[in-house]
């Protein structure tokens, strides 16, 4: 057994070495207490808190959205509006009519976005739960009463798939119909293969309206002939323009004839004017001698009348003469 270096230190390697004892805590049981009291509060609190912060203690309304399948909804979902919750779902029960009734509590602080005119909505995705929504196109509309029951819309888009995948096959057979070896799109493309090839060939595409290279080729030929027929036509046209144009407008053509023309039409107008104001003299004098006469004719009517009443008195003096005359043709004959 080795003696120590130091004798005030204990060898506490030795098997026969005694430790001293702790000392004694003073107020044990107080302090225990104390902690359990605050574990308690802290606990209590939390709890507390965790309900207040749910919207336990906060006044709310209840509405019931009525479906005929609540698959998806559990307790505790949120009811949004915007995407904001404003509703938990608190239960879902069984309706006597087979329907389920899902009861959920919105805070009257949120409520005012619900109103009479609100629609809500039950949308359940292929990944995630199902989501409930609510949308009010008019907010202006009667706020929602406390209590009251909806028709709650299904939307699933798990029931659309065996739809896609239906349409999805019709598809697929539409389109293996319509690339078949004897479909119309393929007799399509042999015929566009067809032109092509006409079009690339010695014809081209005179070959493809004719149908014929040999005839393309007396058609070109034709073509050429009728190009230089129309190119000799059209030199001849160009000769006749120009003949007819020194005719019409050269120096002894028809514009300087009747320029010539219209000069000596000018001087025959001059010397009519002086004709006409010739005549309209002669017109002023037989005016007047039309007036001299109808005064000789005002004359004349009353010299009319005389003589008309002297040979009313010769002849009824011819008459008395006649009468009174012995040897009348016509004796008159006196019956007794």
């Amino acid at each position: 057994m080795s003696t120590p270096s130091n004798p005030d230190q204990t060898d506490i390697t030795a098997p026969d070495a005694v430790l001293p004892a702790p000392p004694p805590v003073r107020h044990a049981e107080l302090k225990a207490a104390i902690l359990l009291v605050s574990m308690f509060v802290l606990i209590a609190g939390s709890v507390l808190y965790l309900m207040y912060a749910r919207g336990v203690f906060e006044a709310t309304q209840t509405l019931v959205l009525a479906t005929d399948d609540s698959d998806g909804v559990v307790v505790g979902a949120d009811l949004t509006f915007s995407g904001f919750p404003i509703g938990r779902v608190q239960r879902i029960e069984l309706a006597p009519t087979g329907r389920a009734r899902v009861i959920i509590d919105v805070p009257k602080k949120d409520a005012h976005w619900l109103r009479t005119s609100s629609i809500f909505t039950l949308e359940r995705g292929i990944v995630g739960g199902a989501k409930l929504r609510a949308y009010s196109g008019i907010l202006t509309d009667p706020p929602l009463p406390d209590d009251a029951t909806r028709d709650l819309l299904v939307g699933d888009m798990a029931a659309e798939i065996p739809r896609l995948l239906a349409a999805a096959k019709d598809l697929l057979a539409n389109l293996g119909n319509l690339t078949g070896s004897d479909s119309a799109l393929d007799t399509t493309m042999r015929n566009v293969q067809t032109v092509t090839g006409k079009l690339s060939g010695p014809g081209g595409a005179m070959g493809l309206l004719t149908g014929d290279d040999k005839q393309s080729a007396l058609l070109i030929e034709r073509a050429n002939a009728l190009l230089v027929t129309a190119d000799q036509l059209a030199r001849r046209t160009d000769g006749l323009v120009n003949n007819a144009d020194q005719r019409v407008f050269g120096a002894q053509g028809v514009m300087t004839d009747a320029q010539a023309t219209v000069v000596q039409l000018n001087a025959l107008l001059a010397d009519t004017r002086n004709s006409l104001k010739k005549v309209d003299a002669v017109l002023v004098e037989a005016q007047a001698v039309g007036a001299n006469a109808r005064a000789a004719t005002a004359d004349l009517g009353p010299l009319r009348a005389d003589v008309e009443s002297n040979l009313r008195k010769v002849e009824q003096l011819v008459n008395e003469i006649n009468r009174k005359w012995p040897f009348k043709r016509n004796p008159e004959i006196t019956l007794p």
